[in-house]
């Protein structure tokens, strides 16, 4: 398990963390299709919290994209490193994320996060910004539309429907399982939209969310326990 430690330039305010979003969205990329579903690695992220402590536990988790058996893991626990704003979310996970990526023994690949890309009311959620900062390609897969509209898909598996501000596409809402709620992807960093999608229903073949945020989720919840067991 990685001790986290807080970069000394890392915002203390919304108006600065708004600004940071604002330079680092710019050198998103949309035009790059990113790695085929079922090749190479794919790496999930999660983290979790003990508020009362103030203490932020995260998970990376490294499976074969073809057998999704895991390859490798790492852990990183640290103080929370940013007050709880709605929109500015990231600022609170990054730190601890970038530290379980970089204890990884291996390239991570794709990463997914448990939260969003562009489906963010700055267009420039958690999956986007660790896809800058790292350069790897990253989407979101979400279990809530946050503040976006959408049609209920078809019932089968596989089916999708544009998750809209507006008229604006910013993710898809996608049925993972049959006749179950539907997880909402969006893109990072360096995936497109359909390419995400398709790593989404690669990673489901049981369950209605991803195998790599299942095993992340676990994972960062046992180092938090972990962490103060002792």
């Amino acid at each position: 398990m990685t001790t986290v430690r807080i970069p000394e330039d890392w915002p203390a305010t919304e108006e600065q963390a708004r600004a940071v979003q604002d330079e680092l969205r710019a050198r998103v990329i949309l035009d790059e299709p990113g790695p085929p579903p079922g090749t190479g690695h794919v790496t999930g992220v999660d983290v979790a919290y003990d508020d009362e402590r103030d203490v932020v536990a995260a998970a990376a988790v490294v499976l074969d994209a073809s057998s999704l058996e895991v390859v490798a893991e790492a852990t990183a626990v640290g103080r929370v490193s940013f007050p709880y704003v709605p929109g500015l979310l990231a600022f609170r996970e990054i730190p601890a994320v970038l530290a379980a990526l970089d204890a990884l023994p291996c390239p991570p690949g794709l990463v997914v996060c448990d939260g969003y890309g562009l489906a963010h009311p700055r267009r420039f959620g958690l999956a986007s910004h660790l896809g800058v900062l790292t350069g790897l390609p990253t989407i979101g897969v979400a279990k809530n539309p946050f503040t976006f509209t959408h049609d209920d898909p078809d019932a089968p598996r596989g089916s999708a429907s544009a998750l809209l501000a507006g008229s604006e596409e910013v993710g898809r809402a996608l049925r993972t399982r049959d006749a179950a709620k539907p997880v909402f992807v969006s893109v990072g960093h360096r995936v497109t939209l359909d390419n995400a999608c398709a790593h989404t229903l690669a990673l489901t073949p049981a369950y209605r969310l991803p195998e790599t945020t299942r095993r992340a989720d676990a994972l960062c919840r046992r180092a938090l326990r972990e962490a103060y067991s002792v």
